[in-house]
């Protein structure tokens, strides 16, 4: 026995309650349209055996109606030739006759039954064969992006994310550092283009100045001398 027992357990099973039951939803939908898909199978072979049966019952209903036309003209060909014995006995055996095209005819109308049956069935098999694939197809895609986002939750709950992001900033401190000693080493070696001209007022104001001190102490002289 399969996951069914049954072909009307498959019918009038409840997908969704077997997939939430189910510890693997994925294996379980797997098996589930296997089972339907062979169980289809198997109801198309038996409507094929119906069919033919049916057809057969035809062919068998024909040839017994024409035996009941051929007793019937019998037994009036006789009654013409005033043959009441022989008229009387082709009736015999064409109400013999009635009654196997009667049975014949109870059982085309099993039959007929029987094929409509199948066909519901069939289509309601395939109608749920339909749910259980494209379930399928969204239990496979829920899966997989389960899986993906579990594995980032991973990543990113492990220590790895941690050391990356503390190399990182080491990598970021060594570079300030770097800049800062670029930075010094411009102050401490090289004038910028306001440290030039500043200088060159530094040395025009102490050239006045010293100027201004020499001509007071030559006029401090020319009075001694006086």
């Amino acid at each position: 026995m399969g996951i069914f027992s049954r072909f009307a357990d498959i019918i009038n099973s409840n997908i969704s309650s077997i997939l939430d039951k189910a510890e693997d939803p994925e294996k379980m939908v797997r098996l589930i349209i296997q089972e339907m898909e062979d169980t289809l199978v198997e109801v198309r072979s038996t409507s094929a055996k119906v069919l033919a049966e049916k057809k057969e019952l035809h062919r068998r209903i024909t040839r017994v109606q024409q035996q009941i036309q051929d007793w019937q003209d019998k037994a009036e060909l006789a009654l013409s030739k005033d043959r009441e014995d022989l008229a009387k006995a082709a009736l015999v055996e064409k109400q013999k006759v009635n009654g196997i095209a009667e049975s014949l005819e109870n059982e085309l109308v099993v039959v007929e039954e029987h094929i409509i049956r199948l066909k519901e069935e069939v289509g309601l098999l395939q109608e749920k064969l339909a749910d259980a694939k494209a379930r399928q197809k969204t239990i496979i895609m829920r899966k997989q992006t389960a899986n993906s986002r579990l594995d980032v939750k991973r990543q990113l709950d492990s220590s790895k994310i941690d050391n990356a992001m503390q190399r990182f900033e080491q990598y970021e401190r060594r570079v300030e550092g770097l800049e800062a000693e670029v930075e010094a080493y411009d102050l401490g070696n090289k004038n910028t283009l306001a440290d030039e001209f500043a200088s060159l007022e530094a040395e025009d104001a102490v050239s006045d100045e010293l100027a201004a001190l020499k001509a007071k102490v030559n006029a401090k002289k020319t009075k001694a001398k006086s």
